[in-house]
């Protein structure tokens, strides 16, 4: 089959096309995309069930983690004031983890527009492939109708007007013949009249469904971002309250991620066995919708000599016709201006009506070659097959850097927030006792004491 201009599966396309795919019993499933069958579905569901197993396993570890930081920890000699050893370690961990979660937040942006991007590309090239089907059927509608009206008038008042020469009726009866078989035959050209599916009802539902895929995804990242910002300020702040609930909003984004990986996997792995062969399953899927037979179907969507323009007779049938017409009108003008002066204006409107036929049908020729359409097809696979599949693996790439940054920080922050110094009230401060600096070095003071609150005084010593 042929491929469409510009076309050629990525490599990513064959990388996840080549993994093995199983069932709910494991059995293993081919990798020819087949949704409507059960097997393929649950091939599917159990790559987006993968993610729901790193969720659980993630959990787990983060809860046996914290159990045993809070239940395992030796406890501290009555009076000491040594800080916890690796505690600086513990809170640049969290904060390495923070940096590299807004670094996943960066990727996840810039994938959800590649996506965005080739969605809009499938929807721009649907609505150029309706244009095109629109205005062959509105051409072949409007040049049958000139030509019935030339039939039903100018026809017959020659017929009237040249009855006294039967050579001459003759003629316009036979222009009248091949008029009507004009009409005939491009009425057949009109192949997407009637069909139920609708190119421009399809880029609709793809952009209604695409705006809220990216709103969706927007909200995530800034949701992300805010977690990853406010927690920072948290550990800057030393406030406990503050990290104590962006640790909260972190296993909710936590959750959040997982899940949308598990999509976003399945969603690659079934647009790469879709990509590597898109032809059958489009093939077959447009019969199904359309009705149209598949000769029709193969000469556009494969564009190939071994493919023969199905419409090719009813050309060459209209093309032999028109140019009959147009002898005819010649000979009944030469032969009855003269004689007749009153068939001029017929004569005149019908050559005008020809003039117009024939450039309706130089237009019809090329619409209806399948160059126009196969490209639109080429457009449409480029969008969806390289420009949305690589945003999809981005976006893939930020959920995974955003669930291990979460399960770090979540890891790390009750450790963190453990290290910071008793709530500051008047009376310490008034005591004369300074504020301790977490992030500092252990062993070290900060460099100068600080002011005591309005209204305190120092005892002398």
């Amino acid at each position: 089959m042929g491929a469409p201009p510009g076309y050629r599966p990525s490599a990513w396309v064959h990388l996840l096309h080549q993994l093995p795919r199983a069932d709910f019993q494991l059995r293993p499933v081919p990798s020819g995309f087949a949704p409507q069958e059960q097997e393929y579905q649950q091939a599917l569901l159990l790559v987006a069930a993968l993610a729901g197993l790193g969720l659980g396993l993630s959990l787990i570890f983060i809860a046996v983690y914290l159990i045993r930081f809070c239940c395992c920890r030796p406890p501290e000699p009555p009076g000491s004031k040594s800080p916890t050893p690796g505690g600086g370690c513990v809170t640049w961990s969290c904060i390495v983890a923070l940096l590299v979660g807004c670094t996943g937040i960066g990727i996840g942006f810039y994938g959800n527009s590649e996506t965005s991007d080739g969605v809009s590309q499938l929807s721009s090239a649907l609505l150029h492939a309706n244009h095109t089907l629109s205005t062959i059927d509105h051409l072949v509608l409007e040049t049958v109708e000139r030509l019935g009206e030339a039939v039903r008038t100018e026809l017959t008042t020659l017929e009237e007007v040249l009855e006294p020469r039967t050579e001459l009726v003759a003629a316009a009866r036979g222009a009248q013949l091949q008029a009507e078989v004009v009409a005939q035959q491009l009425q057949g050209l009109a192949f997407w009249q009637g069909v139920p599916l609708s190119p421009l009802q399809v880029a609709e539902d793809v952009s209604f469904m695409e705006e809220y895929r990216w709103l969706a995804y927007v909200l995530l990242l800034l949701l992300e971002l805010l977690v990853c910002l406010f927690t920072l300020l948290g550990l800057a702040k030393q406030s406990k309250w503050l990290v104590i609930v962006m640790t909260v909003m972190s296993l909710l984004v936590l959750v959040l991620s997982w899940g949308s990986m598990g999509l976003e996997a399945a969603t690659a792995v079934g647009l790469s066995d879709f990509c590597s062969n898109p032809d059958p399953y489009i093939l077959n899927l447009t019969q199904e919708e359309t009705g149209l037979s598949s000769d029709i179907l193969s000469y556009y969507f494969l564009c190939n000599q071994a493919v023969s323009n199905p419409f090719q007779q009813r050309l060459s049938l209209s093309q032999r016709a028109l140019a009959s017409i147009h002898s005819q009108l010649l000979g009944m003008e030469r032969g009855a201006v003269r004689q007749f002066p009153s068939a001029q204006k017929p004569l005149l409107s019908l050559e005008e009506t020809l003039n117009v036929t024939e450039g309706n049908f130089h237009q019809l020729v090329a619409l209806l070659h399948c160059r126009g359409l196969h490209k639109d097809y080429g457009a449409a696979l480029r969008g969806l097959c390289e420009d949305a599949l690589e945003g999809l693996l981005f976006l893939l790439l930020f959920s995974l850097l955003s669930a291990g940054a979460l399960a770090t920080a979540l890891c790390s922050l009750p450790q963190a927030w453990a290290l910071f110094p008793p709530s500051r009230n008047p009376s310490v401060l008034c005591s004369g006792s300074r504020l301790s600096e977490p992030l500092l070095p252990a062993g070290l003071e900060p460099a100068s004491p600080l002011r005591s609150f309005p209204g305190c005084r120092r005892r002398p010593h």
